[in-house]
């Protein structure tokens, strides 16, 4: 009988919140990797719990490597996450072309998240029954960056664009989002449906007025309307709690912006 081969190991390190998916014990600090055969680097950093959505550089020996190097004992593996402000192109292996102009699909928990981004004017697909699989083939379809909290769905192999959300509040998922992606510069309020995505467009106040409630009439002068649903918008008396809302996590909106 053929002895079994002995097993392999490897040092690695996570830097920065690739930390959170790691046990205590080997989190900021090298450690130890035992393994067996010669395993693809995807293979064993998904296995020791971080998705490979959240990976944006490996260097092995110091050599950035893509996904599919395998690993066959000795190497020092070190494991970087996004870099929301610095463009790695030139350097990392690890995705066939980055999402400079961001849009997002966001799994079923999302539901208010998927409104904050919209109402800032990001391009954002939502329903609340979308399916794993699904979710992955919107992503790859119209290139788009799945937001989730479930790990399960970002180690799905096919998928190339995702980010796993730290945060469990709505508006502290917003910021988390906004800051990973480096989105401020890029807010445009009020330019999307909250209810579909759609673009929205002026709407004459004559116009606006026929369909508006009885207590619109005196008050609005601006009006738009969702050139995809035709949800009918007005600055309402809400937009000063919800301007106090998002500027709890640094948002501001301008005077002018429109709301329903």
């Amino acid at each position: 009988m053929p002895m079994p081969e002995p097993l392999r190991h490897c040092e690695f390190r996570f830097y920065e919140e690739l930390n959170d998916f790691l046990p205590p014990v080997r989190r900021k600090h090298t450690f130890e990797h035992e393994f067996d055969g010669t395993p693809s680097v995807k293979d064993r950093i998904e296995a020791l719990g971080v998705p490979h959505t959240e990976v944006d550089l490996i260097l092995v020996d110091e050599v950035s490597v893509d996904f599919a190097h395998l690993l066959r004992g000795g190497e020092r593996v070190a494991v970087y996450p996004m870099f929301e402000r610095l463009d790695l192109t030139g350097v990392t292996k690890l995705r066939p072309r980055p999402l400079r102009d961001p849009t997002f699909v966001l799994d079923v928990h999302l539901g208010r998240l998927a409104r904050y981004l919209r109402l800032l004017g990001f391009d954002t697909r939502y329903r609340n029954d979308f399916a794993d699989p699904e979710l992955v083939d919107i992503s790859l379809s119209e290139h788009r960056i799945v937001l989730t909290r479930d790990t399960g769905l970002l180690k799905r192999s096919a998928l190339t664009h995702g980010a796993f959300l730290h945060e469990t509040d709505p508006r502290r998922q917003l910021r988390e989002v906004l800051d990973r992606f480096d989105l401020r510069s890029r807010i445009s309020p009020f330019t999307r449906c909250a209810r579909c995505n759609g673009l929205l467009a002026p709407v004459p106040r004559a116009e606006a007025l026929a369909e508006a409630p009885p207590g619109v009439a005196g008050n609005e002068h601006e009006f738009s309307r969702c050139r995809d649903c035709a949800q009918l918008y007005w600055p309402g008396s809400h937009l000063p709690k919800l301007r106090r809302r998002l500027s709890e996590v640094g948002v501001t909106l301008e005077v002018g912006s429109q709301d329903a």
